[in-house]
């Protein structure tokens, strides 16, 4: 089994921002609540096409996201065909190796696995996520030193090991879906490259 994947991966959740989770240090909310979100611009699964598709989860932990298991739900794009769903629900459920099978190792229980429309665009630095009557999150970079965007590399908490994350802030997140709700502004957020495959 080979397989590879690459394009921009993005979150936000209900810590102020910068989220101290991402330094193994608890949230600064009881619990931690987030939207997560990946855009593929290049992927293959065995030689299945795995580009211009979308995944997204919403997950919920009930304190230190380093040492208590997730809830999540997961959404796929319901453009991915049988063998694209497969693919995708085999890589990022941690079933072929790589970093997303770490990712997968925080995860306590799955409140469900969705086929749904999922819109990712970017519009001057502001990323967004839709998904139809279920969650709507836009983040947009914080600004730094000399009007430019404020970075973070080497944080033991990664989602996208070797790149730098640029830290944001959320215009909007809402979520509603699986007995959980949520309506926040102006909290943590996150963008950056990804690259996974079956070697890292």
């Amino acid at each position: 089994m080979t397989w590879s994947l690459a394009g921009t991966y993005f979150e936000s959740c209900n810590c102020d921002t910068a989220c101290p989770c991402l330094f193994l240090s608890p949230p600064t909310q009881d619990d931690c609540t987030a939207l997560v979100g990946w855009h593929i611009e290049r992927g293959e699964h065995d030689g299945v096409s795995l580009s211009g598709l979308n995944v997204a989860l919403a997950v919920h932990s009930e304190g230190h996201m380093a040492t208590t298991k997730w809830t999540v739900s997961v959404y796929v794009d319901d453009r991915a065909d049988e063998r694209q769903n497969a693919a995708l629900m085999q890589i990022f459920g941690g079933q072929a190796g790589g970093h997303p099978a770490r990712l997968a190792s925080h995860i306590g229980a799955i409140t469900g696995v969705r086929s749904v429309p999922i819109r990712f665009s970017v519009e001057g630095g502001r990323h967004r996520l839709e998904i139809p009557e279920i969650a709507d999150v836009e983040i947009e970079p914080v600004t730094g030193q000399g009007d430019g965007p404020v970075t973070l590399q080497g944080h033991p908490l990664c989602i996208a090991p070797g790149f730098p994350g640029t830290i944001s802030k959320s215009n909007h997140l809402t979520y509603s879906d699986h007995g959980m709700s949520w309506s926040l502004t102006d909290k943590s957020g996150l963008f950056s490259p990804f690259e996974y495959s079956d070697r890292t």
